[in-house]
C-alpha cells in the first residue's frame, strides 16, 4: 500500500462519522470488544448516539455473566437462625465467561455480602436489615446505601434501573414489608431509596382488599412497575412512578394453583409484557399477562384493570429430553430457572446440577457451561439467578 493510500485509509478511520457507520454494523457479540482497540473507540461505541442507533439496529441484546446463587436459609434469617459455614462464600457465583471468571477473582464478591438481585449488568447485594450494596459491572464501582429507617424482620425487594443514555447511574431500591402472621390487612409498608436523592423515603401502600407479600421474594421490574408474589395465587403490582400510593393485585392463571408446581418464575416478554413461567418434574408452562389497554394508570384502581393471561408454551420434560438424548441425564429432577431478559422463546432450565439453555419453539436444549461447585448447591433452598451485561460498554470518555 502506497503512502496515498495509508493517509486516506487514515483520515476515513479518524472520521467519527465513518468510525461510526462501520462499527454499526458488526453485531452484538464482537462490538462490546472493540473498546479495546483505542479511547476513541472506546468514546465512540460508549457514546450516547451510537447507543441509540445500534438499539435500533440490533434490539436489545446481553451478554451472560454467569449465574448468582442465593441461599434462603440465610438471607434474611433471624438471629437464631441457620448460620453460613465458612466454607460457603456469602456470595456463590457460578462463571459462564472470561469477564465472569475475572469478576469472581477480583475479590469483590467477599465485598457484597448476600445476593439480592441484579439488573442490566447491576447487581443488588447486602445484609438485611441494615447493610446493603449497588455494584456496577461494567464501571466495577460499588456504592454502599446508607442505612434504612425502617426494621423489617421479614421482607421482600425491587432494584429498579432507570435507562439512562449518559454516565449517570440512576437506580431505585424498594424494601416490602412482610407480614409474619397472614391477617386480614389491605396495607404494606415499603422504603424506597432513590439514587437521585441520596435518601430512604418510608410510605403505606393501599389495596382494595386484603393480601399479603410472599417472603424474601424479588420483585420483576417490567417498564418501570413492580411485580411481586403474593399469597394466595396472586401477583401484587406496583407502579411508583403514578405516585398514588396504589397497590393492585392480579390473580395467577387459572389452574396454576396446584400443588404440583414446584418453581414459578417472573420476566419480560419480548414485546414487554410480564411473563410468568411454572414447572413440576413433568414439565413447564408460560404465560404472558395482557392488557386490553396500553393506558399504564389502570394499574392504580384495581377496579379498572382489564387484563388476561396467554399461555403461550407447554412442554413436558420428557420430551424434551426424548428429542435430545445426548443431554438426558440420570436425574428425573428438572426445573425452570429464569426467563432471559426481554425474551418469550428461551428459558434457563435445571436438571440435576447442570444448566440448560432451552428453545421452547424447537424444543432444544443446549448445556450452559459454568465454573464453580454446582454439585455442592442447595438446590431445594437456593434460588439460581443469571447476570446479565449490557451489550454496549460505559465509559467516563462517552459524550
Amino acid at each position: 500500500m502506497d503512502k496515498k493510500s495509508c493517509n486516506s485509509v487514515y483520515a476515513v478511520l479518524n472520521c467519527d462519522d465513518i468510525l461510526h457507520d462501520i462499527l454499526l454494523r458488526l453485531p452484538p457479540s464482537t462490538v462490546h470488544k472493540l473498546i479495546l482497540v483505542s479511547k476513541r473507540w472506546l468514546r465512540v461505541v460508549s457514546s450516547s448516539s451510537f447507543r441509540r442507533c445500534y438499539l435500533r439496529k440490533w434490539g436489545q441484546d446481553f451478554r451472560l455473566l454467569g449465574f448468582f446463587v442465593c441461599n434462603f436459609l440465610y438471607l434474611g434469617r433471624p438471629r437464631d437462625g441457620y448460620r453460613r459455614p465458612n466454607w460457603e462464600p456469602a456470595l456463590p457465583f457460578l462463571s459462564t465467561c472470561e469477564e465472569g471468571d475475572d469478576f469472581k477473582l477480583s475479590g469483590i464478591l467477599k465485598q457484597l455480602g448476600y445476593f439480592i438481585d441484579c439488573s442490566n449488568g447491576i447487581i443488588l447485594s447486602g445484609r438485611h436489615p441494615k447493610t446493603y450494596f449497588v455494584y456496577n459491572t461494567m464501571t466495577k464501582k460499588k456504592y454502599q446505601l446508607p442505612e434504612p429507617q425502617q426494621f423489617y424482620k421479614t421482607l421482600c425487594m425491587a432494584l429498579i434501573v432507570e435507562e439512562s443514555f449518559d454516565d449517570d447511574l440512576c437506580y431505585k431500591v424498594i424494601r416490602a414489608k412482610c407480614e409474619c402472621k397472614l391477617r386480614e390487612r389491605n396495607t404494606v409498608s415499603i422504603e424506597t431509596y432513590s439514587s437521585k436523592t441520596g435518601k430512604w423515603k418510608q410510605s403505606t401502600l393501599m389495596c382494595s382488599t386484603s393480601f399479603a407479600l410472599r417472603p424474601r421474594t424479588v420483585g420483576m421490574v417490567v417498564g418501570g412497575v413492580v411485580h411481586w408474589f403474593a399469597m394466595w395465587g396472586k401477583i401484587a403490582v406496583y407502579d411508583p412512578r403514578l405516585g398514588d400510593r396504589y397497590i393492585a393485585l392480579v390473580k395467577l392463571p387459572s389452574g396454576t394453583l396446584s400443588h404440583e408446581y414446584e418453581e414459578c418464575v417472573l420476566g419480560e416478554s419480548s414485546d414487554g409484557l410480564l411473563q410468568y413461567g411454572q414447572s413440576s418434574n413433568l414439565g413447564l408452562e408460560i404465560w404472558v399477562l395482557e392488557k386490553e389497554s396500553d393506558n399504564p394508570s389502570l394499574y392504580c384502581n384495581c377496579t379498572r384493570l382489564k387484563y388476561k393471561w396467554v399461555q403461550r408454551w407447554k412442554l413436558n420434560f420428557k420430551v424434551i429430553w426424548k428429542k435430545n438424548p445426548p443431554l438426558s441425564t440420570q436425574s428425573k429432577e428438572a426445573q425452570i430457572l429464569s426467563f432471559l431478559p426481554r425474551n418469550s422463546r428461551t428459558v434457563f432450565i435445571r436438571s440435576g446440577s447442570s444448566i440448560f439453555l432451552c428453545d421452547l419453539g424447537n424444543k432444544m436444549v443446549e448445556p450452559v457451561n459454568y465454573q464453580g461447585r454446582g454439585a455442592a448447591i442447595s438446590w431445594e433452598s437456593s434460588k439460581v439467578v443469571p447476570c446479565f451485561l449490557p451489550a454496549w460498554p460505559v465509559s467516563s470518555l462517552s459524550e
